[in-house]
């Protein structure tokens, strides 16, 4: 095995520290250590006054009321959290929730454990681009539905839905909407009053800050949101979620976020060019190669591609200096296609030939070009390996264009 570092292409995985944000940590970690519940000393002042400084960032970055933003562990627990917070303390007003096919497993494992508590659950299929008709969650919206949750940008296909439209027919029913925000924030404008959602979940590591700290947005006002908390045990964050603040993780989150909504613009144009540099260089090379989700409405460094002939898991262990996956890393494990992609109506072979690629703030050109000369070799070796290949001349299948 080669000890050069591997070309970084799963950003939608988790994203490098910020050596700025590691900076901002650093006192928090040692000579800062006071806990910010403190209230009897300067230690526990300082700490306090940190971890609110981070709370400011934080929902600044989403255009929120510092006092609406509770610190969890991640995006996770915050969808957790919007979910049975939410849903439970809506109970008395119905047992209905609405969700999608294409959300992430946080999201649908969560909704699993609430049919179990007697919630019933309508999953909305979505077109082949990956997008949510609004027209579709008008109808499926019924006298006893009390939620709604549906992600901002997949987590796979990178395909952004039309949030502030969905919301807004939520609203008219008097129906709480959740979003999955984990990987919109921090990589396109996200406003939580633009969007009129009432809940949204995001996390720091997939922002250049640090794992284990997220957050869980709860609107205070126009309508007030009640939640039921899932962690009991010192009122902490409002009686919302009970546990010593991870101050450091704060400070890094509040720093990560500050930094992510100075350079959004900057970033998200160099890696939408990197995309395109990818794309155009692998449709170069290659026949039959499939786009998946829609090539418009999508996050600035997402491809998911379909290499027809070569099956996905061979592909990632024949490019070792490229960090690529097969889709989401909380669903790796599981050798089974994409549930995603069979939500699109993607037939099993081209599932199983798919890749996510993940371009981030890091990234160059140079990068890029070789990992588009890694994978082209390759999908051509795998092809010649294939019985069950008919080269393009003969099937006539070409490469989807953008």
């Amino acid at each position: 095995m080669s000890d050069e570092t591997p070309i970084f292409l799963d950003h939608h995985s988790t994203t490098p520290c910020d050596r700025r944000v590691v900076e901002a940590m650093l006192p928090y970690l040692s000579e800062e250590f006071g806990n910010a519940a403190s209230r009897t000393h300067a230690f526990g002042w300082r700490a306090e006054q940190a971890a609110e400084n981070a709370r400011r960032q934080v929902a600044g970055l989403i255009g929120a009321d510092a006092r609406e933003i509770v610190f969890t562990s991640g995006a996770t627990e915050s969808n957790n959290l919007a979910l049975f917070g939410a849903a439970r303390a809506a109970r008395v007003h119905g047992d209905h929730i609405i969700s999608c096919q294409t959300e992430h497993p946080a999201v649908l494992d969560s909704l699993r454990a609430l049919e179990r508590e007697g919630f019933r659950v309508t999953r909305l299929g979505v077109s082949p681009d990956g997008l949510l008709h609004p027209g579709k969650l008008e109808a499926a919206i019924e006298p006893g539905t009390v939620l709604i949750s549906i992600m901002h940008a997949n987590n796979e296909i990178g395909v952004i839905q039309p949030v502030a439209q969905l919301a807004a027919l939520a609203r008219e029913r008097g129906v709480l909407f959740h979003t999955d925000a984990a990987q919109s924030a921090g990589k396109i404008p996200v406003d939580v009053k633009a969007l009129s959602v009432d809940l949204l979940s995001f996390t720091a590591h997939k922002l250049y800050g640090p794992k284990g700290v997220g957050a869980l947005f709860v609107r205070r006002r126009h309508p007030r949101i009640p939640i039921e908390p899932l962690i009991h045990g010192g009122g902490h964050e409002r009686g919302l979620r009970a546990g010593t603040l991870p101050v450091p993780l704060c400070v890094g989150f509040g720093r990560a976020a500050e930094i992510a909504l100075e350079s959004m613009e900057s970033d998200a144009l160099q890696q939408r060019d990197l995309r395109e540099r990818l794309w155009n260089r692998l449709a170069a090379g290659l026949d039959s190669l499939e786009l998946n989700g829609h090539p418009d409405q999508r996050l600035p460094g997402n491809l998911n591609v379909s290499f027809l002939g070569a099956e996905g898991e061979a592909l990632l262990l024949a490019v070792p200096g490229v960090a690529l996956s097969s889709g989401s890393a909380c669903s790796s494990a599981k050798r089974e296609s994409s549930h995603v992609l069979r939500a699109l109506g993607v037939g099993e072979l081209r599932a199983q030939c798919a890749l996510r690629i993940g371009i981030g703030r890091g990234n160059t050109g140079e990068e890029v070009d070789v990992a588009a000369d890694q994978l082209i070799e390759q999908t051509r070796r795998l092809r010649k390996l294939s019985p069950a290949w008919d080269e393009p001349g003969r099937s006539g299948r070409r490469g989807q264009g953008r």
